[in-house]
């Protein structure tokens, strides 16, 4: 029970503190302790006495090891990195914070996410670099989360967390007593966790306002969030109806006037900055991963695939499959039953069922055991009666001998005496764990991005038909080019596509 239950919560809703903090009452009671400064860059005086800048390097070299591990590491595309990280530090040159020494780091990941460390740790995805349209539009992501750290606010944050008694639980868990191992015991998720709306309108000032420092179009920042807001709705269709996993809504609050509020802040500035780099951007993003990788494994339709480990399942109908580094989620869309498929070490080479009882559910009372065979491999299942957020369910397990040293297992909620639609389904997903046949090794392989200049007779439905997605042709190619519903092609310009 346990063992599904903390799965389930760290793959899909992350365990983070979301408190609300005082406001300049806190410093109005510590300035006279010197527990108070003014913010260089937003100009307002600001409680950050808990964590200094030394602790934040601290602390963002520490967790940057937890965040690469979450997000499975970085792209395996040095000039990419090279081109993003230039970007990023033409954007610094016009901060308020000498002394940060930045770090981009590109993760390799689908997941449309951007954030950042204490110390000056700033991470988008590969999700926000093909989502970007212009050179313009990626330097306003990372002038957003450069406004963060030039804000401090996970220094604010942690430091009014203290104050406040937040995560207390945790910090009372904390190795020693001295601030610096408070810090460390909170880990990467209070920084990147979701920022208060004040904060996050004012990320986007100080990113609109090092845009057009930079000389880059400060209208920039608007146009990406306007493009995250219709990415955003494609997915949460795409995945029947719900957000497929944490994003970057998760950690950065979005409101109806965000976009109209950077929109008003970019007019504010001369109009002498209007640098977007569009083509630039595009050739060199071309060819660039896109959705999961051969090392992740990913997703074609209701299939997941591994080329790397060399397996694949098939989900039933009615269910969506989420890939992630560490494992894989598969939920039916009504959301009653939801699974993990993942992989464990098996060093001293136990069979599926001693591995099962007495390593993987040690201490649980398992029943319906039963030695069995799946694609030839042999495998064990079982169950128990648990809970998930206080409901009663039954979990179906399943461990398969993939190899003389390596596990593959499921775990796959159901409500409690579900129907025989339910159990049958759950009892097919198992089943059809097997192996990749050398044909279809040859066969399957990632997406890219792909470019292609719109002629005098193109649409979006010609651009879009070059898509290798089964379906969402059309929407897929809109989010990726931020085009409205509406809005059509230009002839003569590069659009962005996914292929092969």
């Amino acid at each position: 029970m346990y063992v599904f239950f903390k799965t389930i919560n760290s793959a899909v809703i992350p365990a983070l503190a979301r408190k609300a903090f005082m406001g300049g009452s806190v410093c109005a009671m510590l300035f006279a302790l010197g527990g108070c400064s003014t913010n260089p860059a937003t100009g307002e005086s600001q409680f950050t006495a808990l964590m200094s800048p030394s602790q934040e390097n601290s602390v963002g070299a520490e967790e940057n090891q937890n965040i690469l591990k979450e997000y499975g590491g970085t792209v395996k595309d040095q000039a990419l990195e090279s081109y993003i990280t230039g970007v990023g530090q033409r954007l610094v040159k016009n901060t308020e914070r000498p002394d940060v020494q930045y770090k981009f780091i590109v993760l390799d990941s689908p997941v449309v996410n951007a954030f950042a460390l204490p110390g000056g740790y700033v991470y988008v995805t590969r999700g926000v670099v093909a989502l970007a349209n212009s050179e313009a539009q990626l330097a306003a992501v990372l002038a957003h989360e450069i406004g963060h750290v030039t804000a401090r606010h996970a220094a604010e944050r942690y430091s009014h967390g203290v104050m406040t008694s937040l995560g207390a639980s945790v910090i009372g868990a904390a190795v020693g007593s001295s601030a610096a191992a408070q810090v460390a015991s909170l880990g990467s998720n209070l920084y990147i966790s979701s920022y208060s709306r004040s904060q996050e309108s004012q990320a986007d000032d100080l990113g609109v306002r090092y845009l057009y420092k930079a000389g880059y179009d400060p209208n920039a920042m608007a146009q990406f969030l306007n493009n995250l807001a219709r990415s955003s709705t494609l997915e949460a269709e795409m995945s029947g109806g719900k957000n497929a996993g944490f994003s970057y809504f998760s950690t950065h609050p979005q409101t109806d006037g965000r976009a109209a509020q950077a929109q008003t802040q970019a007019a504010s500035y001369p109009a002498n900055a209007k640098e977007t780099r569009r083509d630039n951007y595009l050739h060199a993003i071309d060819g660039m991963l896109y959705g999961d990788s051969n090392d992740q494994g990913f997703v074609r339709g209701a299939s997941f695939w591994h080329p790397q480990m060399g397996f694949t399942f098939t989900a039933p109908e009615g269910f969506v499959i989420v890939n992630t580094p560490q494992q894989v989620i598969v939920r039916s869309i009504t959301g009653n039953v939801v699974g993990i498929f993942d992989g464990a070490p098996n060093p001293k080479g136990e069979d599926p069922m001693t591995f099962m009882t007495n390593i993987w559910m040690q201490g649980e009372k398992l029943t319906n055991t039963d030695n069995t065979a799946i694609h030839g491999k042999p495998a064990a299942v079982g169950q128990f009666e648990g809970t998930i957020n206080q409901r009663p369910v039954t979990v179906h397990l399943a461990t398969v001998q993939w190899a003389k040293d390596k596990i593959f297992r499921f775990q796959v909620a159901t409500p409690p005496n579900a129907d025989a639609a339910i159990l049958d389904a759950v009892k097919r997903l198992i089943l059809s764990l097997r192996p990749i046949t050398p044909e279809e090794m040859q066969a399957i392989s990632p997406y890219h991005v792909r470019l292609v200049q719109a002629g005098a007779e193109d649409s979006v439905a010609t651009l879009a038909a070059r898509s290798s997605p089964a379906e969402y042709k059309e929407q897929i190619f809109r989010a990726l080019n931020g085009l409205a519903e509406n809005e059509n092609v230009t002839t003569g310009q590069l659009y962005k596509f996914v292929g092969e």
